[in-house]
């Protein structure tokens, strides 16, 4: 079966078809090749800077994620040692009651 995208896929390639359709468009555009140049290269700054800012979004969204994940695993795993010390502290307390 095919995989959905994402919602954030969707927008990138909204946005990647959005510059290609404007740059064919400058292309055929009544403007000087030396305009054209240079409105080309403006708008692909400006698409890298959104892809990069973007980029930067997700990364710091995800590196919360795993921060947070990591914090409950570690959670679940003092939770989980502390049930077996008390585990086998209660195991020691009935073994000597049973010896006395």
């Amino acid at each position: 079966m095919a995989e959905e995208t994402g919602v954030g896929e969707k927008a990138l390639f909204f946005v990647l078809g959005g510059f290609v359709g404007a740059a064919i468009a400058l292309l055929f555009a009544p403007r000087s090749g030396e305009e054209t140049r240079k409105l080309i290269a403006i708008k692909t700054r400006e698409g890298a800077e959104y892809i990069s800012n973007r980029t930067k979004e997700v990364k710091d969204k995800t590196g919360g994620l795993i921060d947070r994940g990591k914090e409950i695993l570690q959670q679940q795993r003092d939770q989980l040692s502390a049930a077996l010390e008390a585990g086998k502290q209660a195991y020691k307390d009935e073994k000597d009651k049973a010896k006395a």
